[in-house]
């Protein structure tokens, strides 16, 4: 039992031997969402070379430029009726979307669709459409050898927090979490009489006998979307920081080390951790929005049970914070509190004086960002040191550039300065995460069986 949806995209071709990677998803309802060179800097600070968007947002690919990050880009739902109904709309799609940005944006992957056959009413045909179309256009580009539909992934989106909420106490804890477990506890497949040790290697082989079913042998798989939310309501009990924390640190050992499945042991399984901010402006229950891995401040919202120099995720940056001036602050009121900062808060200005490292770029923002963040550290981050009457806010990037060092920087990680620093993202697409649909027994395999019958046409 398993809350799964498909995902079909078309993608690079991967060998079933390649090593496993972490990425992540990066939703954007938040009320107070970063900007595209803020979210760059994380995922850099963080070894985070992998991530799936649910969008093409022009400020956000143009920010991974020249990164060497992979981006799954993603055709959103309500355009998929338009692609799929016109070769020409499918080709203008690529070409303002892919071709504009590639090769210095790393795109390897088109997700056609999210959760489309559970979220729109006989959108098979459409969708199948749409992935030939697409395809077709890349072909035309001479880009289908760097994105293509053969040796296509199947995606599914994996939830083991559902399958246990909802299993009324049949799923064991421990089980839906990857915590080890001893021989007695492990749950056996009495056809296979495999051994399964958690709920994610019983999903994703789920799918891998479904496919076995339909005689399709060669389509490897990554999870697009797999995690534990971090807070949730009274109904709600083991949505907890714990948990959470516990969850995803497995999650992320399991998949690096190309531990595979009790059906493939050794094969790669990638997965996209959902998701990288809590997204604070999503509907339903409170766990909804509490699925990051952090703040949209940049402050983790738990430090993940990971060890190692270079480890994807790895990297507590809890004490590497910094004041910095908030994107869509009303100038006059930063003008007011530069001058404030400046003047009776006692910060030494003079690196913003004309012909100082501080000067460039001269606008209000940015020299406000630097005198907030420096009466931030001289106020040793004192709680209430950085708000600035409310203009100003906490964040992990550092925002040191060029010659300027900021006070507080160890000189590590620091943002360079272009046209989108610190400019708002206009990127307001939800993402994927829905709780609303649960498949247990027969109608999950049934509901894979359909998935992988359009699947089949796409390969055909």
């Amino acid at each position: 039992m398993s809350l799964l949806v498909f995902l079909f995209l078309l993608a690079v071709s991967v060998s079933a031997d390649e090593d496993a990677f972490i990425g992540v998803n990066i939703g954007t309802d938040v009320s107070d969402m970063p900007s595209p060179t803020q979210v760059v800097a994380l995922l850099k600070a963080q070894n985070i070379q992998h991530v799936r968007l649910y969008d093409t947002d022009r400020a956000m690919l143009l920010a991974l430029a020249n990164t060497g990050i992979r981006v799954t880009v993603s055709v959103p739902n309500d355009q998929l009726l338009g692609i799929g109904q016109s070769n020409a709309t499918a080709a203008n799609w690529v070409t303002r979307n892919v071709i504009s940005h590639v090769p210095a944006t790393n795109i390897t992957a088109i997700a056609v669709g999210s959760e489309v056959l559970t979220t729109l009413a006989n959108a098979a045909p459409v969708l199948v459409s749409a992935l030939k179309f697409i395809h077709s256009a890349l072909v035309a580009s001479n880009l289908d050898r760097q994105i293509k539909s053969s040796g296509s992934y199947l995606m599914l989106n994996v939830y083991p927090y559902y399958d246990y909420m909802r299993s009324n106490g049949v799923i064991p804890l421990d089980y839906a979490l990857l915590h080890p477990l001893p021989p007695n506890k492990e749950a056996v497949d009495t056809n296979t009489l495999l051994h399964y040790t958690n709920v994610f290697d019983a999903v994703v082989d789920a799918a891998y006998f479904a496919m076995s079913y339909l005689n399709i042998t060669n389509v490897p798989i990554v999870v697009t979307e797999s995690g534990w939310p971090s807070k949730g309501d009274s109904s709600e009990p083991d949505a907890t920081l714990d948990n959470a924390n516990t969850y995803n640190s497995n999650l992320i050992r399991h998949v690096r080390n190309n531990t595979g499945t009790p059906k493939h042991p050794g094969m790669a399984v990638s997965t996209y951790i959902y998701e990288l901010y809590n997204e604070d402006l999503r509907s339903g229950p409170v766990s909804e929005k509490n699925w990051g891995l952090f703040n949209a401040n940049g402050v983790p919202v738990y430090i993940l049970h990971l060890i190692g120099a270079g480890t994807v995720l790895a990297n507590d940056t809890t004490n590497q914070t910094f004041c910095v001036a908030k994107n869509n602050a009303d100038s006059k009121m930063l003008q007011a509190a530069l001058d404030w900062a400046c003047g009776p808060g006692k910060v030494d200005c003079s690196p913003l004086l004309q012909g100082q490292p501080c000067y460039d770029p001269d606008n209000v923002v940015a020299h406000a960002t630097y005198a907030f963040n420096a009466y931030f550290q001289q106020m040793a981050k004192s709680p209430g040191t950085c708000d600035f009457k409310g203009v100003a806010t906490i964040t992990t990037t550092d925002p040191s550039h060029g010659s300027c060092i900021f006070p507080g920087s160890t000189g590590k990680n620091r943002t360079r300065v272009n046209e989108t620093l610190l400019a708002p993202s206009s990127n307001t697409t939800s993402s994927g995460c829905l709780s609303g649909y649960y498949y247990g027994g027969g109608s999950f395999r049934s509901s894979v069986i359909v998935g992988l019958q359009l699947l089949t046409a796409v390969l055909l």
